[in-house]
């Protein structure tokens, strides 16, 4: 007797997934969607789970979200707690799997996971068509697997006997016959003549590159940073990007507190993710987790690739969520004119050219101090220091090492960082 064939086999399409959508929005459980469509649960909860959207909760008024928190003696609540329970949500971790349709959303404090159809459609065909150039494989990799396969090779054994005996080859048996008839390893006496079935390929160019995996900026372009900020007026917005004067470092990240014009920075060897949100867990430190939440939830940065990490940024160190974070679109530094603006009051003190490796982060501190102590005609003649204090207290500044400077002794030249001028 045959057995009956209860799925197909087949990619999801693009109509499935609308049904996929549509059972997420009406609450059905993965089972009941996978029958409609004709597939197994777990091609369901996979495709749910792979192409689900992340949107992070807002810290803005709930710092810290713990599920003790009605019954927890230890207040004010802090992460690092040791009784810190991460709440759970039955629709969002176990059925359906995603927030859509959800009628507790615009009330949830929680993080929430979103389902779309014709995104997720759109990511699964940018994955599946590779358009890349060159091999995924770097030289050194190369010369490890070719001095594994030339001996046993010569000695008649198959693609299937060797990898077999050696799984430290992390190749499929497919991947490396390809890489062979394509003339991968033909440097190191490997070809196609090589192999017990000959066959001629089209020899490909010898141009070898661990492929980058292109950044998903789905839900934090421009557009959704408008659409954010439309719904959250009150949430304060931090501007950010990167200064330096020569391609090897060091790097200056700036940080810009939109609406006053303060400004801070901090100073990396390295122009990387990890560097850039160690800016952001170093200025959490300084500020405590209530008092950053309040002025750095929401960040508004370029495209740069030392921001493209969004999850170090938006995520501390114990993987609890802390800011949202938005790109502006490529080449529009002019939707984040602030930060930008503000410098050349950075350039009047280090301009191109200066050394900056001397310089500590102390002296970073010191030229903001001064920075935010010049008034400002778009301020009314105020300061952004004094801007900044009135609507958040004297306090902050100096918890960020930032100093009040009396205006006849503010210093905008390289004199103030710089003994002698460097051109």
């Amino acid at each position: 007797m045959n057995r009956k064939k209860l799925h197909d086999n087949t990619h999801l399409t693009l109509d499935e997934r609308k049904i996929i959508q549509a059972g997420i929005e009406n609450a059905a459980t993965k089972a009941s969607i996978s029958k409609t469509i004709g597939k197994d649960a777990t091609t369901i909860a996979k495709e749910i789970r792979k192409h689900r959207e992340l949107r992070p909760r807002n810290t803005f008024n709930r710092p810290v979200l713990c599920a003790n928190h009605k019954t927890c003696s230890k207040k004010p609540c802090r992460s690092k707690c040791s009784d810190f329970v991460e709440p759970l949500c039955t629709r969002r971790d176990k059925s359906p799997g995603a927030c859509n349709g959800c009628d507790s959303i615009k009330n949830c404090p929680m993080d929430k996971y979103f389902y779309h159809a014709e995104k997720a459609h759109k990511q699964y065909r940018t994955d599946l068509v590779d358009s890349r150039e060159g091999f995924n494989l770097t030289s050194l990799e190369r010369g490890r697997i070719a001095d594994v396969l030339s001996p046993l090779l010569k000695q008649g054994q198959s693609v299937y006997q060797i990898l077999s005996a050696h799984p430290e080859i992390t190749q499929c048996e497919k991947t490396l016959y390809t890489y062979i008839e394509s003339g991968v390893f033909k440097e190191f006496g490997i070809n196609n003549f090589s192999l017990k079935e000959q066959v001629n390929r089209k020899h490909c160019k010898n141009k070898y590159k661990k492929r980058k995996e292109p950044v998903n900026y789905i839900g934090r372009k421009y557009e959704d940073y408008l659409c954010f900020r439309a719904e959250n007026p009150d949430v304060l917005v931090l501007q950010m990007d990167t200064m330096y004067n020569r391609s090897q470092g060091p790097y200056l990240q700036t940080l810009l507190f939109e609406g006053t014009g303060f400004m801070v920075g901090f100073l990396h060897q390295e122009k990387s993710c990890e560097n850039m949100a160690d800016g952001i867990d170093r200025l959490q430190q300084r500020l405590g987790p209530v008092l950053f939440s309040r002025l750095c939830s929401l960040i508004l940065t370029d495209r740069g690739s030392e921001f493209e990490k969004y999850q170090l940024f938006e995520q501390d160190t114990y993987g609890t969520s802390r800011l949202r974070m938005f790109f502006c679109d490529p080449m529009q530094s002019s939707q984040k004119p602030h930060v930008e603006n503000n410098h050349n009051y950075v350039r009047d003190i280090i301009p191109n050219g200066y050394p900056m490796e001397i310089l500590c982060q102390d002296d970073i501190d010191t030229m903001f101090s001064h920075i935010n102590s010049t008034p400002r005609k778009v301020l009314g003649d105020r300061s952004p220091f004094e801007v900044f204090t009135f609507f958040h207290g004297e306090a902050v500044p100096a918890k960020m090492n930032i100093d009040k400077i009396a205006r006849d002794d503010v210093i905008l030249k390289p004199q103030l960082l710089f003994r002698k001028c460097h051109k």
